[in-house]
């Protein structure tokens, strides 16, 4: 097949069988019979360029044999066909089911979704069955790799040489990481990083988590030449590809389906990576009235999650209420009650459940909110985590400025947590909740704090 000028993205996965005896003596693998291992992934290997390899497009009727002289299941699809042109066999599915069209990420980029197997009757010559039988200890290995691939449009990989790439270093890892018979499932994972165009792909062990792996993690920070104070190869790094829903039913980054306000002369800051959107009414908690803070701080809480600060889940009203307890700041009867809280308790709650420090600002009042601009748009441009506004009764989510050094305009980017409906991203953002604001959506006459969680330094 051949390139298109436009940014796609092509994965192909499936499962590949691995099975491998090795000779044991006292309960401990032989080192010598580790070859085995590295003689059953060459097997894989020569399995994948094999002319039984198939390709089979999603959501589409389209099969592609593509060692076997590029042959396909529809004519019209042969070497020539651009990548590009593969979208349109795919069904597409335009609506959510409620009869309302989807709301696509603009800045998404297509990716195209391959699976593979392999063909299991061949022909061959006759032949008669041999048996051969050995008396020895052996410790069998039976696991099903799962084959991740992915390939840009402008890359000159093709999926034959990148699932034997993937498969050499499934190898290297199961052989770093194997104890005795102990043997780790390799996973690999794709990350988007700032000094690469094209996603990268590594292999984890499934069964060591990110702390056993920060010595390898600085090994790939040098590699790629990335800053050694901030994460990008954990796991919850990971990409995320468009077209796979969240499986926690939240929606990620409202505010990437919204333009920029045309401000002369302003440039825009915004929060850097992935955030839930956290709101009233959610999680079977009636908070309406109250929760705005509680939200606010959740939304805060997944920022550090899912760019792999922590492990823990984003902690509920009732956890909150109980960290405000233990650092002293609420008596006992604060948990189960439907207090307000603030800045300062999100800062504490930030500091005691996940060791984040916060900076807190002071605004006497709201129409004082527009000379921060220099301190919020230093703030995303170096920390980039979302910002925490409490004022009056009401607080809210900043998640960038559009501000001008020269007049001084600015617009506040707001991610609104009295939000009490469902998950559509089209009410959200059409209506607002997610919205570009200007100085006069503040109560003018209001005292503001805001709460700049700070990036803690970790790789």
């Amino acid at each position: 097949m051949v390139q298109n000028d436009g940014a796609m993205i092509l994965r192909l996965g499936g499962g590949l069988e691995f099975l491998c005896q090795l000779d044991v003596s006292d309960g401990k693998i032989l080192l010598a019979s580790l070859g085995l291992v590295s003689r059953s992934f060459a097997d894989l290997r020569s399995r994948v360029k094999a002319e039984s390899l198939v390709f089979s497009l999603t959501d589409s009727a389209l099969f592609i044999w593509p060692n076997k002289s590029f042959q396909a299941s529809l004519d019209d699809v042969d070497e020539s066909t651009a990548c590009g042109e593969l979208l349109q066999y795919v069904r597409s599915e335009d609506d959510d089911g409620g009869g309302k069209k989807k709301k696509k990420d603009k800045k998404s980029v297509p990716v195209v979704n391959l699976r593979f197997m392999m063909e299991i009757t061949e022909p061959t010559e006759p032949s008669a069955p041999c048996l051969y039988r050995e008396n020895k200890k052996h410790h069998c290995i039976r696991m099903v790799l799962p084959m991740d691939c992915v390939v840009t449009v402008r890359s000159d990989e093709t999926f034959g040489s990148a699932l034997s790439t993937q498969l050499s270093e499934m190898e290297a890892v199961t052989l770093r990481h194997m104890k005795d018979t102990d043997v780790p499932v390799p996973r690999p994972f794709h990350f988007s990083l700032p000094t690469s165009t094209e996603l990268v792909t590594i292999v984890y062990p499934a069964s060591v988590d990110d702390k056993g792996l920060e010595s390898f993690r600085k090994e790939l920070h040098n590699r790629f030449e990335l800053p050694d104070d901030r994460p990008y190869f954990r796991r919850s790094n990971a990409f995320h590809f468009p077209d796979e829903p969240y499986k926690d039913g939240y929606l990620r980054n409202p505010h990437n389906h919204l333009n920029h306000p045309n401000i002369e002369g302003a440039k825009p800051y915004l929060v850097q990576g992935v955030y839930s959107y956290h709101h009233y009414m959610q999680d079977r908690m009636d908070d309406n009235g109250w929760g705005c803070a509680y939200r606010s701080l959740q939304t805060i809480c997944s920022w550090f999650r899912q760019q792999g600060y922590m492990e823990r889940t984003v902690p509920t009203h009732k956890e909150i209420q109980q960290a405000l307890v233990d650092v002293g700041d609420k008596p006992a009867a604060f948990v189960g009650s439907r207090q307000w809280i603030g800045s300062i308790e999100v800062q504490a709650v930030l500091s005691h459940l996940l060791g984040v420090t916060s900076k807190i600002l002071f605004v006497s009042q709201g129409s004082e909110l527009p000379s921060q601009g220099r301190e919020l748009a230093n703030h995303f441009l170096t920390e980039g985590t979302p910002v925490m506004i409490g004022g009056g009764v009401l607080a809210h989510t900043i998640l960038g400025v559009a501000w001008s050094e020269t007049s001084g305009q600015i617009r506040f980017l707001i991610l609104d947590p009295h939000y009490t409906g469902g998950e559509d991203l089209q009410t959200i953002t059409d209506k607002g909740w997610c919205g570009w604001k200007g100085p006069e959506f503040w109560d003018q006459n209001a005292y503001y704090n805001l709460c700049l969680p700070q990036r803690p330094k970790a790789i």
